[in-house]
């Protein structure tokens, strides 16, 4: 027997792909000689308190769910101090850890995958205590990923994203920060910024995979200003629909550490999931503090 494996269900997630073929999964699962237990998580930050309490009586821990379930794992595993191995099955709408490793979407082959795969050590982020696997965000549409409906996502996909973030124009707002980047300092007025560690941001920017390293000890973050023309406001969308970060309108640069002085309302999100904000928010980078399953194909270092 390989081992007790511990397989974590969202069944909520995406189009509920991974109760579909459930039986199937631990089937397979069995016939590489794991022992498994299912565990369907039933509400909000229930993955991160069962893993938490139970990751030291498995050898090996699977995510079958969102980025959000995939943060409570990872949260629940580094809380656990035990360290298991975490396994992934993209279950979500937008998936953007898995996206970057490029982690199948159908459950099956990622099941296989998380099987024949190899260990890698993983960065892992913390903004003021709390985890996140790669990213941490804030400003315009940053509210859309929290408030858009479940079956709004498992109807419509990425266009329930899309109508959501339209909601939300008449409400960005210029915000004002301070930002202390491994002894770098900058200060302006932002619409939107990205502390990140994965090449998709919500599935809609992305990032050039040869600089994102997800086990360098350093986070890749974007910096929007806020145009105060429509000659800006051109510039800004078009460097970011090109993913043009040389443009004066964007900061792009990579940091291990940053402290962020900022208005107490501005919210955040944390792979997704809301993030209450404070006058002073702290990031910073774990390195390789998380052991990931990914496939003898998948990208991890960033080059030189």
């Amino acid at each position: 027997m390989a081992g007790k494996l511990l397989l974590v269900v969202n069944p909520c997630a995406g189009q509920r792909r991974a109760t579909k073929c459930l039986a199937e999964l631990v089937r397979m699962f069995s016939d590489f000689d794991w022992e498994t237990t299912v565990y369907v998580t039933d509400g909000k930050n229930d993955a991160q308190e069962y893993v938490t309490k139970r990751a030291g009586d498995f050898e090996r821990i699977v995510c079958a769910g969102g980025d959000g379930t995939l943060n409570e794992v990872f949260s629940g595993v580094l809380l656990s101090g035990t360290k298991r191995p975490i396994g992934y099955l993209p279950a979500g709408t937008t998936n953007d850890y898995a996206e970057t490793l490029g982690l199948s979407r159908d459950m099956v082959t990622a099941g296989h995958d998380v099987m024949t795969g190899v260990e890698r050590e993983m960065d892992v982020g913390k903004i003021n205590g709390r985890y996140f696997a790669y990213t941490a965000s804030f400003g315009a549409f940053t509210r859309t990923a929290y408030s858009t409906p479940q079956a709004a996502k498992n109807a419509l996909g990425h266009l329930a994203y899309l109508l959501e973030g339209i909601k939300d124009i008449p409400q960005i707002r210029p915000i004002h920060m301070k930002i202390d980047a491994d002894g770098r300092e900058y200060e302006d007025d932002f619409i939107f910024g990205a502390v990140n560690n994965s090449t998709s941001v919500g599935g809609i920017l992305r990032l050039d995979a040869g600089v994102v390293g997800m086990d360098d000890g350093r986070f890749e973050v974007i910096l929007v200003k806020n145009p105060q023309n429509a000659n800006q406001l051109s510039r800004t969308v078009l460097a970011l629909t090109k993913n043009d970060f040389l443009c004066d309108m964007l900061y792009f640069f990579p940091a291990t550490k940053l402290r962020i002085s900022c208005p107490a309302d501005v919210c955040w999100t944390r792979d997704g999931e809301y993030e209450s904000g404070s006058e002073q928010i702290e990031i910073e980078n774990l390195h390789r503090a998380v052991r990931f399953i990914v496939p003898r194909t998948a990208h991890v270092e960033a080059e030189d």
